[in-house]
């Protein structure tokens, strides 16, 4: 594992795209919660309002040019001038342009374009652990001034996601979003936790304490259970707010379930 993460970065000194070829399963909408999430984000919206001609790279898109295509038109609902540019390491996954998209051979060496925005989503969580360091440090390194990178996992149909919020100093949040109607229990997120942390779901993990915390406050509020898992859910964030558990707040109506902590919140023990 360790040779293969040196290989990686070997690559990216080299200026060869830096990755591996991962399986490029997709689905329409599958990134629909993180996509609305970065556009209402109030440094990312304000970074793409501020930036003439702003570039956003979607690294390892897959087969499908669909969730590349999808993201852009969340962005230009932001910046009508968003240039989006997705980014496959295998050769025969790279498409003609599309709907103002480009695609290109690429990695996480990102061509060494200087974007505001990276996403990497599903492409981490088929590397191994030690392998996820130098691929974020190869993307945080390139972002333009104040740039972003969020890298998550959902599942296939994207009714669970997790991302990591980075920025150039590494990571700064955790995000858990999900649909009210398909989770039963908070913790059931943890089968799409990042790779940097899916295995850190265990007793004496921060990850495995802040889990149990959204669970006990779900069980809580089950008196609002009649109104609908999201009155549930909004009643559950109030008392883990009140239990000293520090969310980032929620600035409009959403239909999605939400959780957002610091990263210091949940960074691996040790």
């Amino acid at each position: 594992m360790a040779d293969h993460a040196h290989n990686l970065r070997a690559d990216a000194v080299a200026g060869r795209p830096f990755g591996v070829i991962t399986r490029g399963t997709t689905n329409h909408n599958r990134l629909r919660r993180c996509d609305r999430w970065l556009a209402y984000h109030p440094e990312i919206s304000s970074l793409l309002r501020m930036t003439d001609a702003p570039l956003a790279l979607d690294v390892g898109y897959g087969a499908s040019f669909t969730t590349t295509v999808e993201w852009a038109r969340w962005l230009r609902t932001v910046n009508p001038n968003v240039r989006v540019t997705g980014l496959e390491i295998n050769p025969e996954r790279v498409l003609p342009p599309r709907d103002g998209v480009n695609f290109e051979l690429g990695g996480f060496e990102l061509r060494n374009y200087r974007p505001q925005l990276v996403r990497a989503f599903n492409v981490l969580r088929q590397y191994d652990v030690d392998q996820v360091p130098a691929a974020w440090e190869s993307v945080t390194s390139r972002l333009a001034p104040g740039g972003f990178f969020v890298e998550g996992t959902c599942d296939e149909l994207g009714r669970r996601s997790t991302w990591i919020l980075l920025d150039a100093n590494g990571p700064k949040t955790l995000t858990l979003a999900w649909d009210p109607f398909d989770v039963e229990t908070p913790s059931q997120l943890a089968e799409r936790l990042p790779k940097v942390l899916i295995h850190r779901n265990v007793p004496g993990e921060p990850i495995y304490e802040l889990l149990q915390a959204a669970d006990a406050a779900w069980a809580q509020a089950a008196g609002w259970a009649p109104h609908g898992p999201r009155i549930r859910w909004r009643e559950a964030r109030k008392l883990m707010i009140a239990q000293g558990v520090a969310l980032h707040p929620i600035r409009r109506r959403i239909r999605d379930c939400v959780l957002t902590v610091d990263w210091d919140v949940v960074a691996p023990a040790g």
